[in-house]
């Protein structure tokens, strides 16, 4: 299997937070005696599917799992192990946070097989750690390790959500109205589609918390406590963002409601004023004998005098009645 590809990066960990980097020959010979071995491995790879429904000596149910195009976030025992599918924000260049990459883990006593679809920073998070000698030191603490990266490297993204959602209500008074509904928008999509996403992953990393495995002791049990109190402070934050955005939602109708109750009121008091204009001038204006001031030359200077006082009496009536 030396010239298979889909390997994206292996390690036997040392029990002490560094692991030695490791390829496929080795991978094909470790044994459990060696230490703990991650395989981090491309799902898009042929060769990937080829190992893991062979060679890994994986359950057909697991390496299925793991080669699922489309998952939600979920934990199943299978004998000794775990299949866990996590979800993390897309932080590669020009993708949107929303668009939520998925992880896909196997994980037992002595080994851990993580797959993906497309790069996650949070797996070079914990690469970079086993480099540095501060990585996991079996397999609980990698489960913890990846839990954890995966939901700090939420934070930003959240916290970002909720700073645009302050600058839009801050905006409220003086941004055009359809510059705050397009953002408005864009923040009520972005809040849904994390929400469904890291809701269930609040689930799964609870359902670990009561995982009765052997290699899950109190320390990664802890760790995964704290990883899911902040996925639950996150969905309670886009909980919080979604109702702030119809807040918004509603102020924004209210007020383009007002604005057209104040258009058509104005409107309606200038028909008010023009209609008696228009029926004496109408009246004045028909093609039959009889009209006075026909042969007066001051006639038409009288006519206007006259609508003009009645659009002052007018003006003045409506004045006194709090109209205008």
């Amino acid at each position: 299997m030396a010239e298979q590809t889909g390997l994206v990066a292996a390690y036997v960990l040392d029990g002490q937070g560094g692991g030695r980097k490791v390829g496929w020959p080795e991978i094909d010979v470790w044994t459990p005696a060696e230490g703990t071995l991650w395989v981090h491995l491309q799902g898009t790879e042929e060769d990937t599917r080829a190992w893991l429904r062979g060679p890994s000596g994986l359950d057909p149910l697991v390496a299925d799992a793991l080669l699922a195009e489309e998952t939600r976030p979920r934990a199943l025992a299978v004998g000794d192990g775990l299949v866990v599918n996590l979800r993390g924000v897309n932080l590669n260049p020009g993708a949107d946070p929303e668009d939520m990459v998925s992880l896909r883990l196997w994980v037992d006593a002595h080994r851990v097989v993580t797959v993906r679809l497309r790069y996650l920073m949070a797996l070079q998070d914990v690469r970079e750690s086993l480099a540095a000698g501060r990585g996991p030191k079996d397999t609980g603490d990698v489960l913890a390790d990846i839990s954890t990266r995966l939901v700090e490297r939420m934070g930003p993204v959240i916290g970002t959500l909720d700073d645009r959602t302050d600058d839009l209500e801050e905006q409220m008074i003086g941004a055009e109205r359809r510059e705050i509904r397009q953002e408005l928008a864009g923040i009520r999509h972005e809040a849904i589609v994390l929400r469904r996403y890291l809701a269930p992953q609040r689930d799964v990393m609870g359902g670990l918390l009561v995982e009765q495995q052997p290699w899950i002791g109190a320390r990664h049990r802890a760790r995964l406590r704290e990883a899911m109190d902040r996925v639950t402070r996150y969905v309670e934050d886009l909980d919080a963002i979604r109702e702030r955005a119809g807040v918004i939602q509603d102020e924004l109708v209210n007020r383009l409601a007002e604005q057209m109750n104040k258009t058509m009121y104005h409107l309606t008091v200038v028909a008010t004023i023009m209609l008696p204009l228009g029926f004496v001038t109408g009246l004045l204006g028909i093609n039959v004998g009889g009209i006075p001031g026909a042969e007066n030359e001051w006639a038409f200077a009288e006519v206007c005098a006259i609508l003009a006082a009645m659009v002052a009496v007018q003006v003045a009536l409506f004045k006194r009645l709090k109209w205008i």
